[in-house]
């Protein structure tokens, strides 16, 4: 039976954001009206609405308010969606601790999904309380300190996209600014993770287009639109990389022979589903630990190896992997459900 659900995706950068969106557009297929909140500052400038379809509303908070304003309105949301199911992502208290107070008078099944956080985090907020307040913990396809938990199932990671809806390689090409006979390599640099992060991505592709000399085709790819609060500057610099708006990036990858990123969950598990050769710094966080999900082959230490390893990829031409292309939304969906009709 359709439900209502509302999703709690709240986080600086995109990854919350694309996780649930991920959950929310899979819950829509299957007749569920889904309210999605968020306060990433790039929200503003993402197609979000066409990507999820009709049967997700997106509510875009603004990054500047504060834990009380943020608590006032997901009460709100709680009270007029009137939902059968709480979903929030990675933060059993929420992100500043504003959900502690609401989850007791919550009469929604709640589920919490569930991923690696910082073991400081769990112990300083007594996380092995929170999580008893949530009905299914869903750990999407990466260990968690709670994975074990009576309650707690394990998927497949959450892609946000079918392997049909993914791009052939030719238009994947095109639709990064490769003609068709243009056939040499091309390197992506994924502007990801916070505003400046995004910016910094630029000066990594620049460095990668300079010590390439023209011996393979890169690409700055960014969330599109300027955003809010240091989101990604409009022109691109003279003398960097083409600056490629476009989201959701995991659409191209299989365009790109080398992907230049970041540890971040949807980075990580976006290349490794497509087979994509990938290298990525693990960039610090307060909760998530990005050098636990990187591969030691995956990882570099340095900007300067990151991009000496990534030219000497690129003109390597390394070969695709051949894995499955596997998502984990449709099983959790169907974990969600079951866990509503046992209340």
């Amino acid at each position: 039976m359709a439900g209502r659900w509302l999703v709690y995706a709240l986080g600086g950068g995109m990854g919350h954001l694309t996780r649930a969106s991920a959950l929310a557009r899979a819950a829509s297929r299957r007749g569920h009206a889904v309210v999605l909140l968020t306060n990433s500052p790039f929200a503003a400038g993402l197609p979000l609405e066409a990507v999820l379809g009709a049967g997700v509303e997106v509510l875009r908070l603004s990054p500047a308010l504060g834990r009380e304003a943020v608590g006032e309105v997901v009460a709100r949301c709680l009270e007029d969606v009137r939902p059968d199911v709480f979903l929030v992502d990675t933060f059993p208290r929420g992100l500043g601790g504003e959900l502690a107070p609401l989850l007791s008078s919550v009469r929604a099944r709640k589920v919490l999904i569930h991923r690696d956080v910082n073991p400081t985090y769990v112990k300083q907020y007594g996380l092995a309380r929170a999580v008893e307040a949530f009905d299914l913990l869903l750990v999407p396809g990466e260990d968690a300190p709670f994975a074990r938990h009576a309650r707690a199932v394990r998927t497949a990671p959450w892609l946000l996209l079918r392997a049909s809806e993914l791009l052939p390689r030719d238009k994947a090409r095109a639709r990064l600014g490769v003609s068709a006979e243009d056939d040499r390599a091309l390197v992506a640099v994924m502007g990801c993770g916070t505003p400046t992060e995004v910016e910094e991505a630029g000066h990594i592709a620049a460095r990668l287009d300079a010590r390439l000399a023209g011996g393979a085709v890169v690409r700055w790819l960014v969330p599109p639109g300027p955003g809010r609060d240091g989101g990604p500057r409009q022109a691109t610099p003279e003398g960097w990389a083409p600056r490629v708006p476009v989201w959701p990036a995991l659409a191209v990858l299989p365009g790109v022979d080398v992907l230049v990123g970041a540890g971040g969950y949807n980075t990580v598990q976006e290349a490794r589903a497509t087979g994509t050769p990938f290298l990525a710094l693990a960039r610090p966080r307060l909760y998530d630990r990005q050098s636990l999900r990187l591969r030691a082959e995956e990882r570099a230490g340095t900007v300067e190896a990151l991009v000496t390893r990534a030219a000497r990829l690129a003109l390597a031409r390394p070969a695709r992997g051949l894995g499955p292309y596997v998502s984990g939304t449709d099983d959790a969906v169907t974990l969600i459900e079951d866990t509503v009709l046992s209340a």
